[in-house]
């Protein structure tokens, strides 16, 4: 596969486990006793820790990319031909 492919699947596997690593450990301003005044949602996160949770998205991502192409290259898997690749006929 080429290198454009690959960064494809990375960015993919990244957004789908940032969504499943977003809500881990958040606790709300109404969980927290934590009144918000005037228009505030109760519901926001009171620290998100989205820098930390960006990394750990990043090498959660990265070991799965890893484990993807390990399973590719070993032939422990296989993948039809993608459409766009041209082969000739004889």
């Amino acid at each position: 596969m080429s290198p454009f492919t690959w960064a494809a699947i990375y960015l993919t596997v990244w957004w789908t486990v940032l969504f499943a690593v977003l809500p881990i450990g958040v606790v709300s301003h109404a969980e927290a006793g934590i009144d918000k005044g005037d228009g505030g949602d109760p519901g926001a996160p009171v620290d998100p820790k989205l820098k930390r949770k960006f990394l750990t998205t990043t090498w959660i991502a990265a070991v799965i990319c890893v484990l993807f192409w390990t399973a590719l290259h070993f032939h422990l898997i296989h993948l039809p031909n993608l459409p766009g690749e041209v082969h000739e006929v004889r």
